[in-house]
């Protein structure tokens, strides 16, 4: 019987990692097991900021219509309340887009929720 040598399938494996580390500084790109690191930290830090990319682009929706509220004479808060009351359901994205671009058309949406 001869013996099974791994040292292909090993070192197939350590190149593959290693390409993926392409592009990083100091040992990260050069080294088997600091690639490993490297790339283990960059794959959770991607998928930790897939979801912060929600928070923000939330965030600055929020923040765009609240200006544009403000130049009305209307809270943010409150505007969100009216549209509640009367069940028009236009989300963030939507609003901060018309703030932002088409003033006239969010203006008729805050006096259609005011009356």
């Amino acid at each position: 019987m001869t013996r099974v040598k791994r040292g292909v399938n090993a070192h197939r494996r350590h190149r593959k990692v290693v390409k993926a580390a392409k592009g990083y500084r100091g040992l990260r790109h050069k080294t088997f097991q600091e690639a490993s690191n490297a790339l283990y930290k960059a794959k959770s830090y991607a998928f930790s900021g897939r979801k912060q990319k929600k928070r923000l682009y939330r965030q600055l929706w929020i923040t765009r219509i609240n200006a544009a509220c403000r130049t009305l004479g209307v809270k943010y808060s409150r505007l969100i309340d009216m549209m509640a009351k009367k069940d028009v359901q236009l989300d963030r994205k939507i609003l901060a887009d018309f703030a932002a671009n088409d003033p006239a058309t969010f203006k008729t949406i805050v006096d259609f929720v005011q009356k």
